[in-house]
């Protein structure tokens, strides 16, 4: 199979790994998101990860932590869930590297672009952990970075719905999902997929997003190869 793009920067949210235990990492669901990243990477497609940290903390949803403190508690939360992931990778022999955003060794490097690009290149799985490494900034918009600063083909944003519904699909049984949409129509329906700032990096960016589910592993693989899943924002 030929590989659509040759270099793509995954989002995973950090409840895509709790399974439906909702909490921490179940080892077999976070195992089949990882050989799914593996059989891309065995196209020779270069692979960076950022990670949420919602299996371990949710800080916007918490009244009692001040918001600067309870993003920095966040970025941790997404530490835990890079090494989780090196290590599955690891367990396939997959070369993995977790850069973070804050000084943290001897448990990760900091994160430089041009050692990101290199590991990229050299089929390493690159997994950015700690967000932007600054508060007020969600992992969505920590994906828009990386995936600028690297140059990044598309990102892929694996959610817990196969797309982008004009209503909560959820909730409303009658919701129609898009297969295409633009930024400026994504803003102005108030549909949610990015955050504000997230959707204007990659607008001026021309990076496109690619929102599919990720309750099926080998849809991160279909993605990959263009397969016509999910919902594409450009």
């Amino acid at each position: 199979m030929q590989p659509r793009y040759k270099r793509v920067l995954l989002k995973l949210s950090g409840e895509a790994l709790a399974g439906e235990q909702k909490q921490g990492i179940d080892f077999d669901v976070a195992a089949g998101i990882c050989k799914a990243i593996k059989e891309g990477l065995s196209l020779g497609v270069q692979v960076g990860i950022v990670v949420g940290g919602g299996n371990f903390w949710r800080g916007r949803s918490s009244e009692h932590f001040d918001r600067t403190r309870a993003d920095y508690m966040g970025m941790l939360a997404t530490l835990i869930n890079a090494l989780g992931l090196a290590e599955i990778f690891k367990s396939l022999n997959v070369n993995a590297q977790v850069l973070t955003s804050l000084n943290m060794q001897p448990i990760a490097e900091m994160y430089i672009k041009d050692r990101a690009v290199e590991d990229l290149e050299k089929g390493h799985a690159v997994i950015f952990a700690c967000g932007t490494g600054l508060p007020f900034f969600s992992t969505d918009t920590a994906a828009s970075l990386r995936a600028a600063e690297i140059g990044a083909d598309i990102i892929l944003k694996a959610t817990m719905v196969d797309g982008v519904y004009d209503r909560d699909p959820k909730k409303n049984s009658g919701a129609v999902r898009y297969e295409s949409l633009s930024y400026a129509e994504m803003l102005s329906k108030g549909l949610g997929v990015v955050d504000i700032t997230a959707a204007s990096m990659c607008k001026e960016n021309g990076i496109p997003l690619l929102v599919f589910s990720i309750e099926n592993p080998q849809n991160i693989y279909d993605a990959i190869v263009g397969k016509p899943i999910g919902t594409i924002v450009k």
